[in-house]
């Protein structure tokens, strides 16, 4: 078989450029209608893999027509009767799931037995497949049957498709793939089904795509010749395919069930098949008539599937923006722990007091600053210092702290996720058991926020230590001792007293003014509010990176789902790419969507 037109190879390049940017799953999240979006790329890809990128590769390779239709139609019988033998299985023996038949003459069987088109249905030659009780089988789904039929010329083949309406999802795909491989449609309906929705549907879609059609009535009762085919040419020119030929078969009594028609019902398609197949033009203006339809379909369906992409871009940023939301709350919860007091409560509270000696102390601050520090040394020299139970204290508020914060967090997250279909389906696709665990703080947490609060604690002291290094504070800062004054600024950190009640607030607040106060006492205020910023913000920029970790359960969900961000204009770029190319095409010599070659329209009568 020949190669690809002279000078086409930029437009073969841009197809198969535009084809590897479908090969990863570009709608992986439930946004918008999702399932119409996969149902689109499939579509799309299936044509470009079985027919556009074949096609252009062997523009002179035989010319294919696919005989689809609804169930009933008598697809089959006609293709029997075309190449008068049996060579697919009629009628309600046909299995649901047998493969699909394509007959060619022996000239041609070398190109359809090789993965030129439909590359992916393995091929399978021979007769009728048959079960192990030696009636019908339902051959192999995924396979193509190649039988070879004598009486068929060269240069055309036919397939006998799936019914378009069958109960089987899966047929009903198929049938729809092999359509769009097809060069010349042969569509087959019945006088009593003809206006039935599901195959106007297809029908519009070859109208949409300039492919090359026929029509074929089939049954039409004897009184009714002419009559169907008038209102079914009606319909017809009705949704833009006036000029479609029309082939009418009225309806006979066979010898036996199953039978081929007699030769003289279907002459004149055999007739205009046969011209077709004997005349190289005729062939070739069909084939440029649907791939010239089908390059210039990309033009619409590509922008659309990117369009589509930039959905799917948006819901996930969505999802993102959920998760980022969630745990910027579980920030502003540590900041608001933090600042309220609620940490100056309690065990810290308590190991404080332990660590001044009384809360008397706290009456005479302002007069006896000198005093007090005294008293604290005393106290350190005196017996075991006590600032290690006041550490241990405040190290475990805080950590509760953080735990409580990604908690609440996490579960803000699930609850966002959940209400979003595309949420939902990451979340169900994760498993019931990962969901669960997804709405609370990780099992890691904990150790992860014992170290940092560790972390922070000994940066404190590092920051005392180096402003104690300083002349002037070096001998105060030696009389608290590193460890003291850096209790001091941890508790400075906590120094508000928001959200404490009643005695509380004098308790907490006497405990924050005094650490303050004993801090301006060692550095001066200038000094404490810039070590107390620091001390805090460091201890933020921690609790951050725990939330950062914490929130990456739900982001690895979405990353691994999650087009490139380049993936839509990637596409628009390939269609235009195809655009350019477009006119390496050779000329084509164009009629309607049903009038391949042009010049081939019927007279009324057997063919309309």
């Amino acid at each position: 078989m020949t190669g690809p037109v002279d000078g086409n190879g930029g437009l073969l390049e841009a197809l198969r450029k535009l084809r590897r940017h479908l090969d990863r799953d570009l709608f992986p999240l439930e946004v918008g209608d999702a399932e119409a979006d996969r149902r689109a790329s499939r579509e799309l890809t299936g044509q470009l893999d079985d027919y556009l990128i074949p096609r252009l590769s062997a523009i002179d390779a035989p010319l294919l027509a696919v005989v689809g239709g609804s169930t009933g139609a008598g697809k089959s019988t006609l293709v029997n009767s075309l190449v008068d033998a049996d060579v697919t299985e009629p009628g309600v023996l046909r299995p649901t799931t047998l493969a699909p038949t394509l007959v060619t003459s022996p000239a041609d069987l070398a190109w359809f037995t090789g993965q030129h088109i439909l590359p992916g249905l393995s091929r399978v030659t021979g007769g009728r497949p048959r079960g192990p009780d030696g009636s019908a089988g339902a051959g192999e789904p995924g396979t193509l049957r190649v039988v070879v039929a004598e009486t068929l010329p060269p240069g055309l083949a036919l397939l006998d498709a799936p019914d378009i309406d069958s109960v089987v999802t899966a047929n009903r795909e198929l049938a729809s793939q092999l359509l769009a491989a097809a060069d010349l449609w042969l569509f087959t309906t019945t006088a009593s089904r003809y206006a039935d929705e599901v195959p106007w549907s297809f029908l519009r879609a070859a109208r949409e795509r300039s492919t090359a059609l026929a029509v074929i009535l089939s049954r039409v009762p004897p009184e009714a010749v002419g009559v169907v085919a008038g209102d079914l040419t009606r319909l017809l020119e009705a949704n833009g395919l006036g000029g479609t030929r029309l082939f009418e078969v009225a309806e006979l009594v066979l010898p036996e069930e199953n039978a081929r028609l007699p030769r003289a019902a279907v002459r004149p398609v055999i007739d205009w098949l046969t011209g077709i197949a004997a005349d190289a033009q005729s062939r070739a203006d069909v084939v440029r008539q649907t791939l010239s339809g089908a390059l210039e379909s990309l033009a619409t369906r590509v922008p659309a599937l990117a369009d589509a992409v930039d959905r799917q871009r948006a819901g996930a940023e969505e999802l993102g923006s959920a998760v980022g939301a969630a745990y910027a709350a579980g920030m502003a919860s540590f900041d608001e722990g933090m600042l309220d007091g609620s940490l100056l409560r309690g065990e810290v509270l308590a190991r404080w007091q332990d660590f001044i000696g009384t809360g008397d102390l706290m009456r005479s601050l302002e007069s006896r600053v000198g005093w007090l520090r005294d008293r604290i040394v005393s106290l350190f020299t005196g017996r075991p210092a006590p600032e290690s139970e006041l550490r241990v204290a405040l190290e475990h508020g805080v950590e509760a702290l953080v735990r409580a914060s990604a908690d609440g967090a996490a579960e803000r997250a699930l609850e966002s996720w959940s209400s979003l279909p595309a949420g939902r389906a990451l979340l169900e696709e994760a498993g019931a058991v990962e969901a669960g665990r997804l709405g609370r703080a990780s099992p890691g947490l904990r150790r992860a926020a014992e170290a940092a609060v560790r972390s922070w604690q000994g940066y404190v002291l590092d920051l005392v230590s180096q402003e104690g290094a300083e002349k002037r504070t070096t001998a105060r800062v030696a009389s608290f001792g590193v460890n003291g004054a850096g209790l001091l600024l941890m508790i400075a950190v906590f120094a508000s007293t928001g959200g404490l009640t009643g005695i509380e607030v004098g308790i907490a607040g006497g405990t924050s003014v005094l650490s303050q106060k004993l801090l301006e006492a060692v550095f001066g205020d200038q000094a404490v509010r810039t070590l107390t910023i620091k001390a805090r913000d460091d201890l933020r920029t921690r609790v951050e990176g725990i939330m950062k970790e914490e929130a990456a359960r739900f982001t690895a969900l979405l990353d691994a789902v999650r087009p490139p961000a380049e993936t839509a204009q990637a596409l628009r770029a390939a269609a235009q790419a195809v655009r350019e190319h477009r006119g390496e095409l050779p000329g084509e010599r164009r009629g309607p969507a049903g009038d391949p070659g042009g010049g081939l329209s019927a007279e009324s009568g057997d063919g309309r």
